[in-house]
């Protein structure tokens, strides 16, 4: 008997307003309530508050709920910095107290170590710097509004593509800051405004970097206007006509130092977007490392070199391992131009097993990695295999760290320190870096 598939009806999403008690943030910053001993997700609820909801979205393990009101508001919360703040994508955390915002953090990192059964590490203090003025790099968004006939020009609304015209945003450091009005102007008087894409701006340690993408040429006017603009601002200006294609038009190559070491890098490049939080973190994990004279370190995920520089000074060799072939090239040429002959840079897949490359055979003695959101998982078997004495783990995601730390724990080693790093003030974000013994 032929069978014939039958959608199932879409289960209906109960809109009623309802009251609950917000007992604790998730990892995301997310204030979390329960209904019949479901977790409900509320952004822009904090603990201790009592407020009416109304949900959003209705699954079998939990749900989502949109904060209608507060019946009772925490002495934690305080007015937000920014205007935007209620409708920009970019900041969910403004509502609490920054202090607040490293407690909770600091709380949810120890939390996730422990659910995975890691335990008896010393939890050092946060490593903290501003909460405003810290962002030295964004990504701003175009798009020619039909009914204006001018350009949105800002950041991505909450969990929509429309876009928040912003002129001023507090937490984007001061020199990039300035611009946003200006550029708006600008851009505004262009022929070719139709064409634009998306606008970044980038703080190097010798200038203010502008790249604009492009999808269609612009005319001899547009282009001097723009050669204009940053010639009277003293701005490095780069041109992207095509995803994969970059064209420096004006201004030196934009670098940062860390550690006296020049890291020279191209707006596509990935820079830690905090300054001040980034040279902390590379000072901190060299000295967790216990570096001399003698050790061999292997930098996993080294990207452009922040930490692959600055521990060539303090070492006898360095292996620096990139997934990206080009960031590989320019690490290998950050190198030369710092006159670092102890670091090579090699390029390969850390999502696969690297057991075969030339350079996994090599003694170490330290192991440093800083993957991305997704951790290391293809690599820890080898991290293991190499017996380091030490390893440090950076980390963006506190999920894949307690994950990727129990096969180090599996062979011999033991989280001694663990420390959240306030990379992202005002954002659920959290960074945090743990040390690993023999």
């Amino acid at each position: 008997m032929a069978q014939f598939f039958k959608a199932k009806k879409k289960a209906s999403i109960n809109t009623k307003h309802q009251s609950v008690d917000v007992v604790r943030l998730d990892h995301n910053g997310a204030g979390v309530a329960f209904v019949d001993k479901k977790p409900v997700f509320i952004e822009g609820a904090l603990p201790e508050e009592k407020a009416i909801i109304q949900f959003t979205e209705q699954k079998k393990q939990y749900s989502r709920a949109a904060l209608i009101k507060l019946t009772q508001k925490s002495s934690k919360r305080q007015e937000p910095i920014c205007h935007h703040y209620h409708e920009c994508g970019g900041c969910n955390l403004q509502h609490l107290q920054h202090d607040e915002q490293i407690v909770a953090k600091n709380t949810k990192l120890q939390e996730l170590m422990q659910k995975q059964g890691v335990e008896h590490f010393d939890m050092v203090e946060p490593i903290v710097g501003n909460e405003t003025s810290y962002r030295r790099r964004a990504r701003i968004s175009l798009l020619l509004n039909k009914q204006t006939h001018q350009l949105d020009f800002g950041f991505r609304k909450k969990q929509s593509k429309a876009i928040v015209n912003v002129r001023h945003c507090p937490v984007l450091v001061n020199e990039l800051d300035l611009h946003l009005e200006s550029l708006y102007a600008l851009l505004n008087q262009l022929k070719g405004k139709k064409s634009l894409g998306h606008v970044e701006l980038v703080q190097a340690d010798n200038g203010s970097v502008l790249l604009i993408r492009h999808m269609a040429g612009f005319n001899e006017k547009d282009n001097q206007a723009l050669v204009n603009y940053c010639e009277e601002r003293n701005l490095i200006l780069y041109l992207m006509p095509e995803s994969d294609v970059l064209n420096h038009v004006r201004g030196e190559e934009p670098y940062y130092v860390i550690d006296g070491a020049k890291i020279y890098f191209t707006p596509k490049d990935f820079i830690q977007v905090n300054a001040s939080i980034n040279e902390k973190m590379v000072n901190q994990a060299l000295n967790w490392l216990d570096l001399n004279a003698d050790d061999s370190v292997l930098d996993l995920f080294c990207g452009l070199g922040n930490f692959s520089l600055p521990l060539a000074q303090k070492v006898q060799k360095v292996v620096g391992i990139e997934g990206v072939d080009d960031m590989v090239q320019r690490a290998q040429s950050n190198a030369k131009r710092n006159s670092l002959d102890n670091v090579t840079f090699y390029q390969a897949n850390l999502e696969e097993s690297i057991d075969d490359q030339v350079w996994a055979s090599t003694k170490f003695t330290k192991i440093l990695l800083d993957p991305a959101r997704a951790g290391a998982a293809g690599v820890m078997q080898t991290v293991a295999k190499l017996k380091p004495q030490t390893v440090v783990y950076v980390s963006c995601n506190p999920a894949t760290l307690a994950r990727d730390s129990q096969l180090l724990i599996q062979h011999g080693y033991k989280l001694t320190r663990l420390g959240m790093l306030d990379m992202f003030p005002h954002t659920g974000h959290l960074e945090s870096m743990a040390l690993f013994e023999r």
